[in-house]
């Protein structure tokens, strides 16, 4: 079905205003001058020429149940699990990234002004996924410094970037290493104007979107070289089971004594934990005992997780 450019915007502009400004048929009837029906009539075409795209939630008594239960077992205002049984981790990972993307272009309310992301895979996934929009007042704010030169796909600055993109609002740019050589070092930088500025936005940003990395089974920063083997045996030693921003911390959620922790560039967990709403993705298996202390440390609002992954915390603490 071809449309004509003006067509099309009339579309996306009705779209608009059912889907994301929450509008009712027949308000948009009215703004428009026309009935109720014409405007049903044009939803469907958006839909039938692709132009809004559905993506159901499998409500399967089975996720469901795993949603409460996170839910009551830890105080989460949201959980969302995601079917994931018989896919393979790229598949689930897609899917984890598709759903989060929706559920937060749905949730996030046009009033928002401060977003901040901090980096990873996933986050990367949510990124990719996320569906374009207007959201002129946004502004993202990097929550951590980079990661060298490898995967800079990843990184911070550049999924800010991204998601300003296809939010269509602006981004701020931490022009910094997640972590320097020496706690000198690090102390210079962030009393530098433009690193200080952004840290200190990070701090107040209205919501924040986070992964959860396990520095001892997956790691990212061990894959891209950012951190070697003897800090990894470093961290076991101090009782480091996960991060949240290159910020590591032990099975209950606390933020271990390590020197590494006082070289990164970036948001505290204190700091995280002041943040009014905060959204965690994660997925694999191998990031559950991770997850969960995560969660015992009261660090998300929200969580979106796979199926597998959920089954594996529930299992460990029931």
């Amino acid at each position: 079905m071809m449309l004509s450019w003006e067509e099309r915007r009339q579309l996306v502009k009705i779209a608009n205003w059912y889907y994301t400004d929450g509008w009712t048929q027949q308000q948009i009837a009215k703004k428009m001058g026309v009935s109720r029906p014409v405007i049903s009539k044009l939803l469907q075409k958006a839909k039938d020429t692709g132009i809004v795209e559905v993506f159901i939630k499998d409500e399967s008594v089975h996720t469901v149940e795993l949603e409460k239960r996170l839910e009551t077992q830890y105080g989460l205002q949201d959980a969302v699990v995601v079917p994931s049984v018989g896919l393979t981790p790229d598949m689930v990972r897609r899917s984890v990234g598709q759903m989060a993307a929706h559920y937060i272009a749905r949730w996030l309310g046009q009033d928002v002004k401060q977003l901040g992301i901090s980096w990873g895979k996933t986050l990367a996934e949510v990124v990719k996924e996320y569906p374009f929009e207007r959201r002129e007042q946004i502004n993202i704010v990097p929550l951590v410094g980079g990661m060298g030169t490898k995967s800079v796909e990843i990184h911070a600055n550049q999924l800010a970037y991204e998601l300003a993109k296809k939010m269509n609002g602006s981004c701020s740019y931490l022009y910094a290493p997640a972590i320097v050589e020496t706690v000198e070092l690090r102390e210079r930088l962030v009393e530098m104007q433009d690193i200080a500025q952004v840290l200190e936005e990070g701090k107040n940003v209205e919501v924040a979107l986070i992964g959860i990395g396990n520095p001892h089974k997956g790691s990212t920063m061990k894959e891209i070289g950012y951190v070697q083997e003897a800090d990894i045996q470093s961290l076991k030693k101090a009782g480091a089971i996960g991060d949240i921003g290159s910020r590591f911390f032990d099975q209950e959620g606390t933020p271990i004594e390590h020197e590494l922790n006082s070289r990164i560039i970036g948001l505290h967990l204190q700091d995280l934990i002041k943040i009014p709403y905060v959204i965690g993705v994660a997925e694999g298996t191998h990031k559950a005992e991770s997850v969960e202390a995560a969660l015992k440390g009261n660090y998300l609002h929200t969580l979106i997780i796979d199926e597998q992954t959920a089954l594996a915390i529930l299992n460990e603490t029931s």
